[in-house]
């Protein structure tokens, strides 16, 4: 099969990386793709970056015709919710990611909180509000601690969980008023703060058959301790101990099936992969968010594990045939930790030299993120730069080799979470 995978992210990275693995990969074309998928290679595939941006739709259909594409794989949640599925069914080829229609439940919050309520799926109690004069009254009357979201779209960093009045205030008005999210900060939603341990897990739909993968754990706090403001996420590992196969199996069919069998019933098919943020709280586990995507960096560790051909799953959601796939999974674990510029989530630099990424070992690999070649160098190109993992028998391993193939890279001013996995394991594993 010829496949076009769109993005340059470490999710991109990632899915490029296992698509290669496939014996039924002829061609992988990546748009735009980044330093890392540029130096991808199998035997007998050809394998290729294209200088199309992901918001060139027109420009990304016409690639997909002249280059005789069998399945388009959409990465990052953007184009999915400007319809860009829509434009390439439209030509009659087989993608995997939703319509934009489908898309909504995770480029509206207003939306999808509606949605859950009516489908009776667990979730935080809510309130919406578009006017900031309005939010303002309804902050000030709480008594509980909350979480304050912008509506829209925000790369991951439109959830600010205020610890008193006076931050909620001015999170507020940094989304209604300042604007830091833009248009994705017209509307917000208020929700009560839920307590209990974070997992997330993925769903691969043709809009009817579900199959999840196995539990994964980000982390989304910028500094160790889980300190400082949200960031689209500092690491991941999987599986996650807390939540057992029974567990999984609950999320599984009363969120995941449960969301997937209401998008269709209300005209809305969901095709790709469904991914359900939650908190398992002392009532049971509920949900945080859905994205139309696979996360970054849980897509880092999921798919290391993988043991059945990622392109048949992909294939089989985009053509209706999810049922007839068997879909199998190592019994190790993973664990990834990013690798972000000084700065970041807010302002960073970019054009900084990487050293030592040709270190990938059996048991490790970097994934690229915000990265790109530059006068025959690879340099930064992001906030999230690189994404190293690892894996093993058990989480343990898999955090030691992670945390051993960082070793070799250098630029300046990068950083990462020296306590990545922490949940999962006790004593110290790293400096």
């Amino acid at each position: 099969m010829r496949v076009l995978l769109i993005g340059s992210g470490g999710r991109e990275h990632a899915l490029a990386w296992k698509l290669a693995q496939s014996p039924l990969l002829k061609a992988l074309f990546i748009a735009p793709g980044n330093a890392g998928t540029a130096r991808l290679h199998a035997p007998g595939v050809e394998i290729a970056n294209l200088p199309v941006d992901v918001s060139e739709k027109p420009a990304l259909v016409a690639t997909a015709l002249e280059k005789k594409i069998d399945l388009v794989v959409i990465g990052p949640e953007a184009p999915l919710a400007a319809g860009l599925a829509d434009d390439f069914r439209v030509k009659g080829l087989a993608v995997f990611g939703p319509s934009r229609a489908a898309a909504e439940i995770e480029s509206s919050k207003v939306f999808a909180k509606e949605f859950m309520q009516r489908r009776r799926i667990p979730s935080a109690k809510f309130s919406t509000f578009h006017d900031f004069n309005r939010a303002l009254a309804y902050l000030q009357e709480l008594e509980r601690p909350v979480v304050i979201k912008a509506d829209g779209l925000a790369a991951g960093k439109g959830v600010i969980l205020p610890e008193n009045p006076g931050q909620a205030e001015a999170a507020l008005r940094q989304i209604m008023i300042e604007k830091t999210f833009g248009a994705a900060g017209d509307k917000v939603v208020f929700e009560e703060k839920l307590a209990g341990p974070e997992v997330s897990l993925f769903g691969f739909t043709d809009g009817t058959t579900l199959k999840a993968t196995i539990p994964a754990q980000d982390h989304k706090r910028i500094f160790d301790g889980d300190r400082g403001p949200n960031t689209g996420g500092m690491g991941a590992y999987a599986p996650v101990p807390v939540c057992a196969p029974a567990m999984a199996e609950k999320i599984t069919r009363d969120v995941l099936q449960a969301a997937v069998n209401g998008l269709r019933e209300e005209g809305r098919p969901f095709v790709g992969v469904l991914y359900g943020g939650l908190m398992l709280t002392s009532e049971g586990p509920k949900v945080i968010e859905f994205n139309c995507r696979f996360g970054d960096p849980e897509t880092q560790v999921i798919l290391p594990l993988l043991e059945s051909d990622l392109l048949e799953i992909l294939m089989a959601c985009a053509t209706g045939r999810l049922a007839e796939v068997d879909i199998q999974w190592s019994k190790g674990a993973a664990a990834s930790v990013v690798i972000a510029s000084d700065g970041y989530p807010g302002k960073y630099p970019v054009g900084r030299p990487i050293a030592g990424l040709d270190q990938n070992t059996p048991d490790s690999f970097i994934f690229h993120a915000g990265t790109k070649e530059q006068d025959g160098r690879i340099v930064t190109a992001g906030g999230r730069v690189l994404c190293a993992t690892g894996w093993g028998e058990n989480i343990e391993q898999a955090l030691k080799s992670a945390y051993a193939a960082i070793g070799p890279v250098r630029f300046e001013g990068m950083h990462y979470r020296k306590d990545i996995g922490r949940r999962a394991v006790t004593g110290i594993l790293h400096g």
